[in-house]
């Protein structure tokens, strides 16, 4: 079958441009290895381009009365939810999700969208007490701006919604960059924007390479604050970049979650919500189960029933094979690192008892569901985010013992404990060093809750009215008026 290369172009300042290079960068369906889209490989200019637009737009869209940018975000929403088949197909087919989680992601993202455009009227600042008579104090929260924002390209779409919602309720522009990966959706998207008649210049978005358009992001002085989700080394350059400017940084980082499995849990429970967080998105998740610690006088069954569950996975081409729980990986790249992580391990003493290599299949960046046993935290493989279908199982002895285990890692995004002790669970809570635990279910957070790491995980964070928060700035007013009748 001849495969049709799409031709996209960025949008900025609300028209489709070329790249002034004219260059171009090719999108490849990991599934099948065929170049699927062409995306203009954006420069320098381009980026002072966007930013330069975004400024322009964005004197005016603050003034636009809140409710109003959120009736613009409800549109959006609308479309959406109309191009669900369109927009489903085209994440599947650049980075490899299976169309039922991508029809899952294009949904939630315009719930996403209808919430944050509920916050138009609800989001506020309060009037302090004055030590002064004849004073008062008023904080008024008030848009920081422009906002960069650098998306990553396993939870594409949705990630456009969770930096562009909250930044346009509240009243800034933004300026967005796709992963080089997996932008086709945000073009897509585009469409999209241009179609509800969203004010030019509102949003913008760039692609390219992103140690160009990321770089320049950064530290481009017009920048009021930048939000990447993306991996530790990434997050480390933009603050970096960032730094010459004291610009404001909101990142989402990587995670190398752990799932304790106490001896009193339900077993069954347990290891399907821990497979479902780990071949979730082929295991390409920032907060997926990356480790397990299980109690040692369950570790047996326990491991018995999770290497059956990991053997039955059916993974294949989303657009190919129907019903399946997981596609490729998104690259051969991250192929070979997820095999190398593997080998590493098992040269290190640990023992593979199902998966283990890449698969059989004649074309695709598919990795066999993988578990691994006999591992410690002495290996690598307990420490540093493996973003595959590889799950690792370790013992433990008592609590104590479990949550150093847990807490010896330089991530701290997410965490997972199994029991049915409000002891235990409390405590955990408590001492577990990651900025989210799910206790008894897989590890997927809320739209208003807060996503937030600790540690190397990131800084700031995204979701609910704190979520919101992050894309305001203070100003307060100390007004002194007179009493006195005239």
């Amino acid at each position: 079958m001849e495969i049709t290369t799409k031709k996209y172009q960025m949008f900025i300042d609300g028209e489709f441009v070329n790249s002034s290079s004219q260059e171009t960068l090719n999108v490849v369906n990991p599934a099948t290895e065929d170049i699927i889209s062409e995306i203009p490989r954006g420069t320098i200019g381009d980026v002072r381009a966007a930013i330069d637009s975004a400024k322009r737009a964005q004197k005016k869209w603050k003034k636009t009365p809140a409710f109003e940018r959120g009736n613009y975000l409800l549109e959006i929403s609308k479309e959406i939810r109309k191009n669900e088949d369109v927009l489903a197909r085209t994440i599947s087919e650049e980075m490899g999700k299976t169309l039922a989680l991508a029809r899952t992601e294009v949904n939630f993202t315009a719930d996403y969208i209808d919430y944050m455009a509920g916050w138009a009227r609800r989001y506020e600042g309060e009037i302090v007490q004055s030590d002064r008579p004849n004073e008062q104090i008023f904080v008024h929260k008030e848009p920081i701006g422009v906002i960069a924002g650098i998306l990553p390209w396993n939870f594409p779409f949705f990630l456009v919604a969770r930096k562009a919602a909250p930044a346009l309720v509240t009243g800034n522009t933004i300026v967005l960059k796709p992963s080089d990966l997996s932008p086709n959706n945000a073009l897509e998207f585009a469409k999209i924007i241009e179609k509800v008649g969203l004010p030019k210049g509102v949003i913008n978005i760039v692609t390219g390479s992103g140690r160009t358009i990321g770089q320049e992001m950064a530290k481009h002085e017009d920048i009021g604050m930048v939000s990447l989700t993306g991996s530790y080394n990434a997050g480390a350059a933009v603050m970096r970049a960032a730094a010459e400017n004291i610009t404001k940084v909101s990142l989402e980082l990587g995670g190398k979650a752990p799932a304790i499995v106490m001896d009193d849990a339900d077993i069954d429970l347990a290891v399907r919500s821990v497979i479902d967080s780990r071949i979730i998105n082929t295991g390409q998740v920032c907060n997926c189960t990356e480790r397990v610690y299980v109690h040692e006088s369950i570790a047996e069954e326990f491991i018995s029933k999770v290497t059956k569950a990991m053997s039955e996975v059916r993974y294949g081409d989303p657009l190919v094979d129907g019903d399946i729980d997981m596609g490729p990986l998104i690259s051969k790249g991250a192929l070979e690192s997820v095999d190398q992580m593997v080998q590493e391990a098992v040269a290190d003493g640990a023992k593979l008892v199902t998966g283990g290599k890449p698969s059989a299949r004649e074309k695709g960046y598919f990795y066999e569901p993988t578990v691994l046993v006999n591992v410690n935290n002495d290996m690598n493989i307990m420490h540093q985010e493996i973003f595959g279908p590889v799950l690792p199982i370790a013992t433990f002895k008592d609590l104590d013992d479990a949550l150093k285990l847990a807490n010896d890692c330089e991530f701290g995004l997410t965490s997972s404990i199994y029991t049915q002790n409000l002891d235990v669970t409390m405590r955990a809570s408590k001492e577990l060093e990651f900025g989210e635990t799910y206790v008894n279910r897989e590890n997927f957070e809320a739209i208003q809750g807060f996503h937030a790491g600790w540690k190397k995980s990131g800084i700031g964070g995204a979701d609910g009215k704190h979520g919101l928060d992050e894309y305001l700035q203070t100003h307060v007013v100390y007004l002194q008026y007179n009493q006195e009748k005239k």
